[in-house]
């Protein structure tokens, strides 16, 4: 399996109310289950296989603490993996705050990759409901970023 597919489907489950997911593809089978606040990932093992796969610790690093509530609206993710930022500068107002109106094709934000900054713009109009990135935090590729209504 990808893994970024896989990475994917962690971070799926880590962020909805699903406790356990299991995916059965021509590659292999992979099981996911998730126990309290981290995500316990089975080992991916060939289909033929019957029995059930040995449990591997693979503690994940859970998004946002609002990620668990995402899906109210239109969401935002990040195109790239890099550092975020709701700023163009340090001591500059933020692109947009929670209740700000954006139109499509408008900066809501930064994400910095490889010492260049690139604008992040809406693909949507609406109102931003949530802001679910951390500023100066890591994102990675796909991570929800905003929730637009």
């Amino acid at each position: 399996m990808d893994l970024r597919k896989l990475k994917t489907l962690i971070d799926l489950v880590s962020e909805s109310n699903v406790s356990e997911l299991e995916i059965t593809e021509a590659e292999g089978k992979v099981r996911i289950v998730k126990s309290g606040g981290s995500v316990v990932q089975a080992m991916p093992m060939p289909v033929a296989v019957a029995a059930p796969a040995p449990m591997v610790a693979a503690p994940v690093v859970a998004a946002a603490p609002a990620a668990a509530d995402v899906r109210a609206g239109h969401v935002v993710k990040s195109p790239m993996v890099g550092t975020f930022y709701r700023a163009s500068s340090p001591g500059a107002k933020a692109f947009v705050d929670v209740g700000s109106v954006v139109k499509e094709g408008e900066t809501i934000c930064i994400i910095e990759a490889m010492k260049i900054l690139n604008e992040i713009e809406a693909d949507k109009s609406g109102t931003i409901t949530q802001i679910l990135g951390q500023n100066g935090q890591a994102v990675e590729y796909g991570q929800p970023l905003f929730v637009i209504e």
